[in-house]
This record gives C-alpha cells, structure tokens and sequence, in this order.
C-alpha cells in the first residue's frame, strides 16, 4: 500500500489534447479540405481540425494552393453559403463562390439558377477523394501526429497527379 502510494504521487496525469490544440472526444477528428480543378485534379490540399466549421476552414486551403494563381471559381456544398466568406474571396482573390442557399438563409439570395448549374460538377471533387481512398495509409489514418499524415495525404496526392500528367 505504501508502495503503491509513492509510484502513483510521482507521476503527474496530463492534459489530453489533440493535433491541432482541441480536446480529443469521440467523434473527432481531422477534416480533409482540397480544392480541384475543372477535371478533379488536386490544386490544394490542407488538413484542420474536424471540430471547426468549414467556412473557416477554407481561407487557409486556398493559402496552401500548388499554383501561384488561386481558382476564377470555387464550387462548395451547403456549407460555404456565408455572405462575409463570398464578399473576402471577392477582393481578396477576385474568386467567385457558387454554392446553394441554405434553406433558413435570411439574406436575399445571390445567385441564380445559371450559376449554380455548375455546382453538378461538384462530383469531380468527390471523384478526387475517392482516388485517395485508394491508398490506405490516409484512410486508416495510422499515423499519430499530423504531420505525418499530412506527409502521407502529400505522397498520394503526388502519385495521382503523376499518373495523370
């Protein structure tokens, strides 16, 4: 008993944190965002927590993008319907943001049926994320630190590319 008290007062619990300084809970984890061009390719790549919201997510994939010009056109879900995020891409990057209105927008809306008549291409990018599922050190997510797994995300990236160019 004695004993048993001595070992346990010398080591000190610690604070359980994830990769990117949020606590790690069931049910978390880490969100992929890529950015495609018109025929699926890569253009960007970046991986965040999976606790944060997409629209936040998406200034810093497009600051992590391969070529030195960013994209004339992003296509999102649901989720990239935020009117400060369309109006920052605008000035910033002169990249006009077509996604569908969210059914409890309280805006006017902003685009009409022409435009988002692109966003049924929107499945090259699911086709994207469908050619990494094919590796299966990404998808098991084996790796512990981010890095790594980013490194792993970069490795097949780059054989896609290669086999398509």
């Amino acid at each position: 008993m004695e004993l048993r008290s001595r070992l346990s007062t010398g080591v000190l619990p610690r604070k359980k944190r994830g990769h990117f300084g949020v606590p790690t809970k069931p049910g978390k984890g880490t969100k992929i965002m890529t950015i495609a061009d018109t025929s699926g390719l890569l253009v960007a790549i970046d991986i965040q927590s999976a606790s944060l919201h997409e629209v936040k997510l998406v200034e810093s994939t497009i600051k992590n993008r391969f070529g030195g010009k960013p994209p004339d056109r992003i296509i999102g879900d649901k989720a990239y319907d935020s009117e400060p995020l369309d109006e920052s891409f605008r000035k910033q990057y002169g990249t006009e943001l077509i996604a569908p209105h969210k059914t409890n927008r309280k805006m006017p809306e902003t685009q009409d049926s022409r435009v988002l008549r692109q966003y049924r291409r929107r499945w090259k990018v699911e086709r994207l994320f469908s050619w990494l599922h094919n590796f299966r050190r990404p998808v098991t997510r084996w790796e512990f630190q981010a890095d790594n797994f980013f490194g792993m995300l970069q490795m097949g990236c780059i054989v896609i590319l290669l086999r398509y160019f």
